[in-house]
């Protein structure tokens, strides 16, 4: 949540890159220059003392707003009680899923048994949690960081394992584009952290290759899933025959 403290700091951050002292921003608001001095240091000031700053630094006040919130800092991890709120609702489960992938109000209601009442009501939770800011006309800023991750042993994973994996699984992985390669050896420990960093890239090439297609039509994108893992593990068959 953008507060007035956080619209006063981004003030002297556009005073300082403007090249404007605290001199010249009283001499044009028509103010002692002490008065401003307190003024931008107390960090708290009405609205129509911050528009008229604005129009000083020939910027709009909405503008200012919207840099103080795209530049606050994105999730790379909700908390035990956020994901559990998400799987504990079916319908919010799915519009969070759909959030993930950037989709607007329309294509959530016609695509699933949602009515635009739930599905409006779930994106206010999921605005409640933390996972998107709710704009006007149901539109909304996906606040996850590129490198987020669900909890590796919290409720949406459990979630995963106990309702999706065997499913996930099942696919034949053999259509266009699709692919499943099981691979097991034994390297160095001080190499595998370097494996595993290569695949939180080739997830993150993922996830910007998503974000860059969605100005592409609908009827050219098709939903994939990618599964990336690495694990210090053998099957349980062959443990079991171990000396």
């Amino acid at each position: 949540m953008t507060t007035t403290a956080d619209l006063v700091i981004a003030l002297k951050q556009e005073l300082k890159a403007a090249g404007l002292t605290y001199a010249d921003l009283a001499q044009a608001l028509g103010m002692a220059e002490s008065s401003v001095k307190r003024m931008l240091a107390k960090g708290d000031m009405p609205l129509s003392r911050m528009d008229a700053i604005c129009r000083v630094l020939k910027m709009d006040f909405a503008d200012l707003a919207r840099r103080v919130l795209e530049a606050q800092p994105l999730l790379a991890q909700l908390s035990h009680a956020q994901e559990q709120a998400v799987v504990a609702d079916r319908i919010l489960l799915v519009v969070a899923i759909c959030v993930l992938s950037q989709w607007t109000l329309e294509q959530i209601t016609s695509s699933y048994r949602v009515t635009q009442a739930q599905a409006i009501a779930a994106l206010a939770q999921l605005d409640r949690i933390g996972i998107i800011e709710l704009r006007p006309l149901n539109r909304y800023r996906l606040k996850l960081a590129k490198t987020f991750r669900w909890r590796p042993h919290g409720p949406v994973m459990q979630y995963f394992r106990e309702h999706a994996l065997l499913d996930y699984f099942g696919g034949g992985f053999d259509g266009s584009g699709e692919g499943l390669l099981l691979v097991h050896g034994s390297i160095s420990r001080a190499l595998a952290p370097a494996f595993v960093e290569r695949l939180q890239r080739v997830a993150q090439d993922f996830a910007q290759q998503h974000l860059a297609d969605q100005k592409l039509p609908e009827s050219q994108r098709e939903g994939y899933t990618l599964l990336l893992a690495a694990r210090r593990w053998e099957f349980a068959a062959l443990a079991a025959m171990r000396r």
